[in-house]
Parts: structure tokens; C-alpha cells; sequence
């Protein structure tokens, strides 16, 4: 087991509710923006949990995983469902990375003409 996500949720919950209590108008707007981003009726909460894990996969957040693959299992999720999910995660992950590197190796190639330019 890399990890146990039930008690990282139930660690997340506890600190969770300090921060509510230490900022509790940021939180209080934040929790009606979670029940915005879960209302309306185009997604159904299942799409709607699936596509908030591949995110947290995307970004990189373990408590956001945890959140949101009991979500996704709530809201019915299959495992075939929860599996098509990560591969497009998994592929978006990739192909931004294509792209920042090929960003990155132009700005190079930019820093590196302009230094060897003749002043």
C-alpha cells in the first residue's frame, strides 16, 4: 500500500477545520464555490467527481485524490471509468510538458543567440 486514503482524509478533515477556523471567511467562500462547481445539471455529480480526479492527478495533490476518488466512488464510479479517467490524465499530464519543454528549449535557444551576439 503506497498509502492509506481514508486516514489522510481523516488527517486533511482535522487540519481542514483549523483553517476554517483560522480563515473562516476565505473558507466559507470557498465551500460555496465547491457547491457551485457541484451544482447544475449538465455533468452528473459522477462525471463531475471524475473529472476533479484527473485533475488532482494533474496537479499533483494527494488530499484532492483521496477527496475526490471517494467521491468518484459514491457517485458510482467504475473502476474501468476511474482507469479511462487517469489515462487522460496521465495524457495531459504529458502533453503540457511537451509543450512547456519546447517553450523552454526556444527561450534557451533565444538566451543563448542573444549572448552569443557581438555586443
Amino acid at each position: 500500500m503506497v498509502e492509506d486514503w481514508m486516514a489522510l482524509i481523516g488527517n486533511m478533515n482535522s487540519a481542514v477545520r483549523e483553517l476554517r477556523q483560522a480563515a473562516p471567511e476565505v473558507m466559507k467562500t470557498f465551500s460555496a464555490m465547491a457547491a457551485a462547481a457541484h451544482g447544475g445539471d449538465a455533468l452528473d455529480a459522477k462525471t463531475k467527481e471524475l473529472v476533479a480526479l484527473a485533475i488532482s492527478v494533474a496537479v499533483r495533490c494527494a488530499p484532492c485524490i483521496a477527496y475526490h476518488a471517494e467521491g468518484a466512488v459514491k457517485a458510482g464510479a467504475s473502476r474501468a471509468a476511474v482507469a479511462e479517467t487517469l489515462a487522460m490524465a496521465v495524457y495531459m499530464g504529458a502533453g503540457p510538458s511537451v509543450m512547456y519543454a519546447a517553450q523552454a528549449l526556444e527561450a534557451v535557444d533565444q538566451m543563448a543567440a542573444k549572448t552569443a551576439r557581438p555586443a
